[in-house]
């Protein structure tokens, strides 16, 4: 058993960083946190793409603290709840994923969680499948555990009434999303789960049906998400979204292209810069501060964590040399063609600077595609390479050819 942590700042700071809402209070889990017993949390992930994203890096930061308490955290992907779609936030349901495609997606998800929090030692985080308990539930017991809520109840969620309003449809699967996950947390027989604020119904949900089923009451912490002071949030649609196998440089890149808006939410939610220095920050954004010269600086924190402080400089030096000096950046990945003769979409494929096709002529269409700083003004014409030329897509995606 790993010794706990009763240390009334590391207490405080781990209550207050970060966190929108602790339920049933924060009194309930800080009493918990000072007893000197070990408690246990869990954090969903649904595999719905390769790669976890900033997004997650928030919870993750939190987990790394409440490990670092001394306390057990269970990592549950959820392989069988993401073939079904969790409706939250959307408008429409979402296309269903194969069980194939899940895991796929899962597949390097532990050792990306690794950057945070530890798999292995006397505290090691458990990593765990959903589709344990789900793959072997007959209809007689699905029937049994719907019965724990009302249509109303799920009914609720802004985007169901939303969907509702603008008569469109909503499928019965969706409505069962917020009771697989509740079912989640009587699985696990934690204490507490943890997720961005957005999720705050579905884990709610969970603490209903463990009082129902447990008797226990299960606490709640739901994190921040990270927005500019309109509300923006950052996301894949923005394409400002951090993944954790975005290169120094696109992380770098991404960071300097948020609002100005997210640079304090940025410090408190995506560094682990201490709580003196975050109220530092936010004092200089009040005075007359370069919000540009804030944003470098957390481009570097936030990069230092994905990779290390050297690569974190050399992408901020390649940063100024691509948007301030208008060059080229110093380290630039070779890639050998045996076809020097190629179609830009074909080219922009093979590089991996795109995921489809449709992505590709999108990107030329833009103006988006650079030929040794030249546009490629179309796609359907093929391109004659040499060695050392340079292609560009966007603004931070760069390869040489060999």
């Amino acid at each position: 058993m790993p010794k706990i942590n009763t240390d009334s700042d590391k207490i405080q700071h781990f209550l207050s960083r970060g966190i929108e809402n602790i339920y049933p209070k924060r009194d309930f889990l800080e009493k918990q946190l000072k007893s000197g017993k070990q408690l246990s949390i869990y954090y969903g992930i649904d595999p719905t793409g390769p790669s976890l994203h900033l997004g997650h890096a928030i919870e993750l930061e939190k987990l790394r603290q409440w490990q670092e308490l001394g306390h057990k955290i269970i990592i549950l992907i959820g392989d069988f709840t993401a073939t079904i779609g969790d409706p939250t936030d959307k408008n429409a349901t979402r296309k269903p994923l194969t069980r194939q495609q899940v895991l796929k997606n899962a597949k390097d998800y532990k050792n990306q969680a690794a950057k945070f929090i530890k798999f292995t030692g006397s505290n090691k985080a458990e990593y765990r499948y959903n589709s344990k308990w789900f793959a072997k539930m007959k209809f007689a017991e699905i029937l049994d555990l719907s019965s724990k809520f009302t249509t109303q109840q799920l009914l609720e969620r802004d985007m169901f009434q939303k969907r509702l309003k603008e008569e469109k449809p909503i499928s019965l699967h969706e409505l069962m999303y917020p009771v697989m996950q509740a079912y989640d947390s009587v699985m696990l027989k934690v204490d507490g789960e943890i997720g961005g604020n957005d999720q705050t119904f579905n884990m709610l949900a969970g603490r209903t049906l463990m009082k129902q089923l447990l008797n226990q009451e299960k606490f709640v912490l739901t994190m921040k998400l990270l927005t500019d002071s309109s509300g923006l949030k950052m996301g894949k649609s923005e394409g400002n979204m951090l993944s954790f196998s975005d290169s120094a440089n696109e992380m770098f890149g991404k960071v300097m292209s948020w609002t100005d808006g997210m640079i304090l939410p940025g410090f408190e939610l995506c560094t682990k810069i201490d709580d003196r220095e975050l109220k530092e920050i936010k004092k200089e954004l009040e005075k007359d501060t370069n919000p540009r010269d804030l944003k470098f600086r957390l481009a570097t924190e936030i990069v230092s964590i994905y990779y290390s402080v050297k690569q974190a400089k050399q992408a901020g030096e390649n940063f100024e040399q691509i948007f301030k000096n208008k060059k080229n950046p110093d380290q630039i990945q070779e890639f050998n063609l045996t076809n020097k003769k190629i179609n830009p979409v074909d080219l922009l494929i093979t590089l991996k600077f795109v995921n489809s096709k449709n992505e590709a002529r999108r990107l030329i269409e833009g103006n988006g595609m650079k030929l040794n700083k030249e546009k490629v003004s179309s796609w359907e014409k093929d391109l004659n390479l040499k060695p050392n030329d340079i292609i560009q897509a966007g603004k931070r995606k760069f390869a040489k050819i060999k």
